[in-house]
């Protein structure tokens, strides 16, 4: 059976500060590694977001969404399907949003001040979807565990950027309130880290995401992990080396791809 490589947890350095990969250069690196479909979710506002927070908040929004808009653009010329979402932040509590556009995004500045519960409320009243991610996260600037079971639809169960353990404990919180999951790899930069779902048919719109996850059909979680310990140190020249002709190989690899796709037409 085919089975269709879901990326459903994705940075950019357009939109989220911690981002360190254009929106395009994520779409080369995503669909090199073999990646059908991605969805974009940047850090919104009350995250750690790219743009300016004292931008008159339609330009914003504008910024924000230039991450989504760069893969995208590129995507259409590979052949990888980009889908937009967002990571937004609640007292350090984020969630996942899959469903809303810029332009929902543009007529609720509200949004800034919502708690859990208006947001879920507005979300879901738009035909959106909420999903928790990393609920058992531990960082040094985070002071304890936020969980939402009443106002999320699902729960981010395996996050590549997590160790075994956090995700182990996401897992069994999904389970206790039996919550649908889902898996991503967190990724903020153009290294492989593989996470993701495994779908048996391909995710062409986020209202296909949204509806298999849902209604829990046959899709596979990649159970990817990191370390409990991080390797330390800062990264010498050859890192940086490295990571040029990582970027120039995605971009030929893209690059021929787009051909093949432009002579097909």
């Amino acid at each position: 059976m085919a089975q269709y490589k879901i990326e459903t947890h994705l940075h950019t350095a357009e939109g989220s500060k911690c981002g360190w990969a254009t929106g395009c250069e994520q779409a080369e690196a995503r669909f090199m590694e073999g990646y059908s479909t991605i969805i974009v979710t940047d850090h919104f506002f009350r995250g750690n977001t790219r743009p300016e927070r004292s931008l008159p908040w339609e330009e914003y929004v504008e910024q924000f969404c230039s991450g989504y808009e760069h893969a995208k653009e590129r995507g259409d010329e590979i052949g990888l399907t980009v889908l937009f979402g967002l990571e937004d932040n609640y007292q350090g509590s984020e969630f996942l949003i899959y469903g809303l556009d810029k332009d929902w995004l543009k007529k609720n500045p509200g949004m800034r001040e919502w708690t859990p519960w208006q947001e879920y409320e507005h979300v879901h009243g738009d035909g959106g979807y909420m999903v928790q991610a990393h609920p058992f996260r531990e960082a040094s600037y985070l002071f304890g565990f936020g969980l939402y079971p009443m106002f999320t639809d699902a729960v981010e169960g395996i996050n590549a950027a997590q160790t075994k353990a956090m995700n182990d404990r996401a897992v069994w919180y999904a389970k206790q309130f039996d919550k649908p999951m889902t898996a991503g790899s967190d990724i903020h930069g153009i290294s492989n880290v593989g996470g993701g779902i495994l779908s048996p048919h391909p995710i062409r719109t986020i209202e296909d995401y949204i509806n298999m996850i849902r209604n829990r059909e046959d899709y596979e979680l990649i159970e990817i992990h990191r370390p409990d310990k991080a390797p330390g140190g800062p990264p010498g020249a050859d890192y940086f080396a490295k990571i040029e002709k990582q970027k120039a190989e995605m971009k030929a690899f893209a690059d021929a791809a787009a051909a093949k796709l432009r002579e097909g037409r």
